[in-house]
């Protein structure tokens, strides 16, 4: 996996475009009581500072392209500062406990989330380790496809495999088919491209594994896992609206097959069997014990340890058995990529991890929490979701999330939890996670992709496109508010 989830900018001031949306999703999201301190800190110069912080730091993280400066950096000094701002404006006032309280539990609910997603990191890694990613690769591009089969292919393995693999590791995999066959091809890469951003964001959305903002949702409580799957047709919808308007703008050919051959890694689709039993396990802790789904994913990292254990055990005697069998059968070449084997081993799997995603994530985290402490998150709440309508609400969310990580969007949402019906939980969780389509620097797959598919998929070739997955977005919505409706009806 790559780090690819800040947000490129491409043009001069956009990023005071994008900090400015930024300020407003936050304060229009709202905030929760069990976190909003004692003291009203929206109109102090602490607060203000805080608030000026946070915008330079983002500003940063979206200028990480041009800077070479990983995003984690600035988010994690904002994070310090702002809570420090707290600290000090509350043993002034001589309420320390206060402050502590509130950044004890903050920090939890980023621990919990942080540890699910280092499991699935690793597990991901390790996947891709014993060369299971380059093997799939590999018998797409042995078919010989043609171009619009191949677009349908890697546009439905995305919508398919995202919900298990996270988006952003299921764009890279597609969109490397995609550049290996069609070469050159620059108007069908971008096309290609256009359709798996759209497809591995719209399959994430139905899934908590999908995306870190719906493991947030099912980590909160407010949709149980089975219930993710009410928004299976529209995430479908919004998939395939766009995708079959561009499947008539492709110049339909053949490109010649390409010869790759891909041996598995021992213990391999036992992995993947591991991989499936620990996502089991924490749906289990979480619907029959009630307990965090933290727990069976910590376990899961336990099921492959203990294999990693039993790969380096009996690596030996695997080895002696295949250089016998390759000695009898003549394949020199074979026993000479014996002598390069290395030991699985679990903790380079976990050292692999997204280190810098996940340690932007506590900075958003912290941040997002510290200025809810503040009371700016409540400060105009009580516009978005009493005076507004929620569904209105939740639906400009999702358009704001397109230029705007939609993980400090959902945060502050979650950290207010306001009064909705389930099927406005689903709604902000599927508008969450599919209005990142609308730009390429909307979600971390987007821009991933102009990093891997560099010079073909870019920001205006996504950008024309625009108006029909947009034309997807809305119907989407629409399908989750008729297909759903009797959902709104039920307050959660």
């Amino acid at each position: 996996m790559h780090t690819y989830d800040n947000k490129r900018i491409r043009r001069p001031g956009r990023w005071l475009v994008l900090a400015a949306l930024l300020l407003m999703g936050l304060t229009l999201a709202g905030a929760s009581q069990a976190v909003t301190g004692e003291l009203d800190l929206t109109g102090s110069f602490a607060g203000f500072l805080a608030v000026a912080i946070f915008v330079l730091a983002y500003a940063l993280v979206m200028a990480e392209e041009k800077l070479h400066m990983r995003k984690s950096k600035p988010v994690l000094v904002a994070a310090g500062l702002i809570w420090a701002l707290i600290g000090w404006t509350y043993v002034q006032s001589g309420m320390p406990d206060e402050a502590e309280h509130a950044f004890h539990m903050t920090l939890l609910e980023f621990s919990e989330l942080m540890l699910f997603l280092l499991v699935a990191m690793t597990y991901i890694n390790a996947m891709d380790e014993r060369r299971i990613f380059d093997g799939l690769r590999s018998w797409m591009v042995q078919k010989g496809f043609s171009y619009r089969t191949l677009f349908w292919l890697t546009g439905g393995l995305a919508f398919v495999i995202s919900p298990i693999a996270d988006n952003l590791t299921t764009a890279l995999l597609m969109c490397a088919v995609v550049t290996k066959v069609a070469e050159g091809d620059k108007r069908f890469i971008n096309l290609c491209c256009i359709n798996i951003v759209v497809a591995a964001n719209a399959g994430g959305a139905f899934s908590p594994f999908g995306d870190i903002t719906t493991l947030m949702v099912w980590q909160a409580g407010l949709i149980e896992f089975q219930e993710f799957f009410e928004l299976l047709i529209p995430s479908l919808i919004n998939f395939l609206v766009p995708a079959v308007v561009m499947s008539f703008f492709i110049h339909n050919r053949t490109p010649d097959s390409l010869e790759e051959t891909v041996e598995l890694k021992r213990g391999a689709r036992r992995i993947i069997v591991l991989f499936l039993l620990t996502v089991a396990t924490a749906v289990a802790c979480h619907t029959l014990l009630h307990l965090p789904p933290v727990l069976g994913m910590m376990t899961g990292l336990g099921y492959l340890q203990f294999f990693g254990f039993y790969l380096r055990k009996s690596l030996p005697k695997s080895l002696d058995r295949k250089r016998t069998v390759y000695t009898q059968k003549g394949d020199w070449k074979k026993l000479e990529q014996l002598g390069s084997v290395v030991p699985f081993d679990v903790f380079n799997r976990v050292a692999r991890a997204e280190w810098d995603t996940l340690l932007f994530f506590y900075g958003v985290v912290m941040c997002v929490g510290g200025l809810g402490f503040m009371g700016y998150l409540g400060l105009l709440s009580d516009v978005m979701y009493n005076q507004w309508d929620a569904t209105w609400a939740n639906i400009a969310l999702g358009v704001i999330s397109a230029v705007v990580d939609n993980i400090p969007v959902m945060f502050a949402v979650l950290t207010m939890e306001p009064e909705m019906s389930h099927g406005h939980w689903l709604l902000i969780t599927l508008t969450a996670g599919v209005g990142g389509s609308l730009l390429s620097i909307g979600s971390a797959a987007g821009v991933a992709l102009m990093g891997q598919a560099r010079g073909y998929y870019t920001f205006m070739g996504h950008l024309r496109w625009a108006p029909v997955i947009a034309l997807g977005y809305a119907a989407s919505v629409a399908a989750h508010l008729w297909l759903n409706q009797a959902s709104f009806a039920i307050q959660s």
